[in-house]
């Protein structure tokens, strides 16, 4: 594993290994969690049923059984090229902002960061995703939402998704729902990498490096205090990333309105089963990454 002053906020703290491990670290992360990705955007998103009529999934292990018999294992991994072409420079950004954030916030090299410093170099990184995530969420969740056998699919890959929603609404229509991401996405790393490095300071004994297991620990833990801080927004992104034109005119409020009518506060935590098995490994994945990326470049550029 890494050195642990790079991890803790402990020593210099390097924005360009930040960038690299953390792209690296991203596609662990696609890699080992789409499906349970793919299942979440399909709860969040199915439509009310008509009354005296059954929901299309009754829930995680329904979606995921159905998913697989009308479509293969295949179909779990809808929508998978959006986020993995767009994975590595989305996390490479997002372990950048927080290396810089870390960076900017430390008056002398060594020094501590304070749980409130480490959130906000955390929220620092979600608005400097948000220009690469919001298109690349947008596309992999009308790919996610397409259903076998209810007619022929829409979009034939991203590629072609990207050239429609171009045509429909030109880059608006591309970047719909940006600011449902930047909420959710500010939050929710801040929370995120304040909880990773939280972790394993409390886990990491003195004059040892972090070891696997603190790591595969601490980076479950971060996901899912990731997940828990910005479900709510996420809910509300997918369900405006994915309707037609002119169902929400008034976007975010009238997202949330909806959902408060359908099905009161629980609406927001739609799809939150299948978020929270997928958290933990999927992040720690992306941490085991991150390390091991970082622990290479520590020595083969120590001076980078």
């Amino acid at each position: 594993m890494s050195d642990s002053a790079e991890s803790s906020g402990q020593g210099k703290t390097s924005p360009v290994k930040y960038f690299i491990s953390g792209g690296f670290g991203g596609v662990c992360t696609v890699l080992s969690g789409h499906p349970l990705d793919t299942i979440k955007v399909r709860l969040q998103t199915m439509p009310k049923p008509a009354p005296g009529q059954l929901p299309m999934y009754a829930g995680t292990f329904d979606c995921l059984t159905k998913t697989v018999k009308q479509e293969g294992v295949r179909g779990l991994y809808k929508g998978m090229a959006a986020p993995l072409t767009g994975v590595a420079p989305i996390f490479a950004l997002s372990f950048f902002g927080f290396g810089l954030g870390k960076r900017l916030q430390q008056s002398a090299e060594g020094e501590e960061l304070s749980l409130v410093q480490l959130f906000n170099a955390g929220a620092f990184s979600g608005v400097l995703t948000t220009v690469i995530m919001a298109p690349g969420e947008r596309i992999k969740c009308l790919l996610q939402v397409q259903q076998a056998g209810t007619g022929p699919a829409k979009y034939a890959g991203p590629k072609d998704c990207v050239k429609q929603l171009y045509r429909e609404g030109g880059l608006r229509s591309i970047y719909k729902g940006s600011v449902a991401t930047l909420l959710r996405d500010v939050p929710a790393s801040g929370m995120y990498f304040m909880s990773y490095d939280v972790i394993q300071r409390s886990l990491k004994k003195e004059g040892q490096e972090i070891g696997l297991l603190s790591t595969i620990f601490a980076g479950g833990m971060a996901g899912i205090a990731n997940w828990a801080v910005g479900m709510p927004a996420d809910v509300i992104k997918s369900r405006l990333q994915t309707a037609p034109e002119g169902t929400y005119p008034n976007g975010i409020k009238d997202v949330f309105r909806s959902l408060l009518k359908e099905d009161g506060p629980r609406a927001f935590y739609k799809g939150v089963v299948p978020v929270m098995l997928r958290a933990f490994p999927a992040n720690a994945a992306c941490f085991i990454g991150f390390e091991v990326a970082m622990n290479a470049l520590n020595l083969l550029a120590p001076n980078l």
